[in-house]
């Protein structure tokens, strides 16, 4: 394994996946070359989900809300690709406990045993309308943003981290590592999940305990680092390099980056693929720390009463926004206004998305943007179209891919956030029939699959593409939009 998203290429049944529900596996395994659809006979769909004793976490208020839901699909296979992927990351990865009295909860990303403030943050964010109704719920929730603040204080430029000061494979990186980092990729997204996390569970529950002197000592090193990673006065402390085979796994300029112009905008070295950026200034990490920091000051205020801090993020705030109008925005001469996907100050500039979030596609579904501004539907048109170098069409479906896994490989991801940006019925029923039908007959959503072929895909325990995928479910019929789902065709 070379990198975490880079973890098996395979039709088959992983180690990984043999985790989850080993038995259910083993049952589907003898039915491998059955060519299961979403038309076969509900005897076929054995739920895959862990016995309820060997499950991490239960809540008796989101089993009720599984079942409340899948009781109203009328898709045999939709209903069991719901009731195994919702559920997934609190079945099979999070290690809550209570630590000197205080709720803690490391969640894992699936198959790598390490917590990405990415991952964590987005594998337990549809929990949070649950808080209230479950105090489990709540204190789990508690417990991701206590552990978050653990790991921003022990450095706020990691994107991984152990459960303790155990070490990892990537050691021998050349960058400041320590024994309770798992990976040291400096990505804006991993400081802005955080706080979209602590934002909407104080908005959503009223409470404030998770907000302590560690979390104030934490924000305001998030602060900190997106200053510094300004460049305004020099290249900042963060520096990185690593041996490898993989060009997007290591930074040029002995490790500092491409080169860019300090015109505002904060520099990102990695993607939340945590594939190296061509040029820094990432413009969805951008918008993504935009929003973030608008969250943060009201935070600040509210809980806090620190209008001096919150006035600094708010003026941070709109010191990058001006950048973005500035220097993102960009005439493409067949789209017209757009989101470049990364600049450099110099005016130089990628026209591309990555199926990773913050993407320029999934903008809409972070609160980066309004889903109808024009600038954005320009965007949205361009980086679905064959424009876009990294958006796969083929006989088994179509999206949004990346570098990481390489040319052909469409990523289920860029096709929950196609659907989450839309309120078109006819294309939301498009994405939802793809997704039903490109899980290779697993009953889970998989990192990547070949666009001629879903049964070749990677990581069969990927817990933040499954729980995306279940919260847009659970959003479509709440909405509803049961009509659509059960008529995919």
């Amino acid at each position: 394994m070379t990198t975490r998203r880079n973890f098996l290429k395979t039709g088959g049944l992983s180690l990984a996946g043999l985790m989850v529900g080993q038995n259910s596996f083993a049952r589907m395994a003898e039915k491998a070359g059955s060519g299961l659809t979403g038309d076969a006979s509900a005897m076929q769909y054995v739920c895959k989900r862990p016995a309820p004793e060997k499950r991490q976490f239960t809540s008796d208020a989101v089993e009720k809300a599984i079942a409340t839901t899948k009781a109203k699909l009328k898709d045999p296979k939709l209903a069991w690709m719901f009731e195994n992927c919702f559920p997934n990351t609190l079945d099979t990865t999070c290690e809550h406990k209570m630590v000197n009295g205080k709720p803690d909860t490391f969640v894992l990303t699936g198959d790598i045993h390490a917590m990405w403030l990415r991952d964590s943050s987005a594998q337990v964010f549809p929990h949070i309308q649950f808080a209230n109704d479950d105090p489990k719920v709540k204190t789990m929730l508690a417990g991701v943003i206590n552990r978050q603040t653990w790991c921003i204080n022990i450095d706020p430029y990691a994107n991984g981290f152990n459960e303790g000061p155990t070490g990892s494979e990537w050691e021998s990186d050349f960058t400041d590592m320590k024994k309770e980092l798992h990976e040291r990729k400096w990505e804006i997204d991993s400081l802005c999940y955080p706080i979209r996390l602590a934002y909407h569970f104080w908005k959503t529950t009223g409470d404030t305990s998770p907000f302590d002197a560690d979390w104030d000592k934490a924000m305001k090193t998030v602060y900190k680092t997106f200053i510094e990673q300004q460049r305004k006065d020099d290249l900042g402390p963060y520096k990185f390099r690593r041996k490898t085979d993989r060009q997007g796994d290591t930074l040029l300029n002995d490790g500092w980056g491409s080169p860019v112009k300090p015109v505002g905008l904060i520099v990102s070295s990695f993607r939340p693929s945590d594939d190296a950026t061509l040029f820094g200034f990432l413009i969805p990490s951008n918008l993504f720390a935009i929003t973030s920091l608008r969250q943060l000051a009201e935070m600040m205020r509210e809980i806090k009463r620190d209008n001096d801090f919150a006035r600094k993020c708010d003026s941070l705030a709109d010191e990058v926004q001006a950048a973005v109008d500035k220097y993102g925005v960009v005439e493409h001469p067949e789209y017209g206004k757009v989101y470049a996907f990364e600049v450099d100050g110099f005016h130089n500039h990628v026209f591309m998305d990555d199926a990773n979030v913050p993407s320029l596609l999934a903008l809409p579904y972070l609160g980066c943007v309004d889903m109808n501004d024009p600038i954005y539907q320009n965007t949205r048109r361009l980086v679905l179209s064959d424009s876009n170098p990294y958006f796969f069409q083929g006989k088994a479906g179509e999206g949004i891919g990346g570098p990481h896994i390489g040319f052909g490989y469409i990523w289920p991801m860029s096709i929950i956030m196609r659907c989450n940006t839309t309120n078109d019925n006819d294309e939301i029923r498009k994405c939802v029939k793809m997704l039903r039908d490109t899980d290779a007959d697993t009953g889970f959503m998989h990192e990547s699959f070949y666009k001629d072929d879903p049964a070749k895909f990677t990581r069969s325990w990927f817990a933040w593409v499954n729980t995306l995928f279940g919260e847009m479910i659970y959003r479509l019929v709440k909405e509803g939009k049961v009509d659509i789902l059960n008529n995919l065709g």
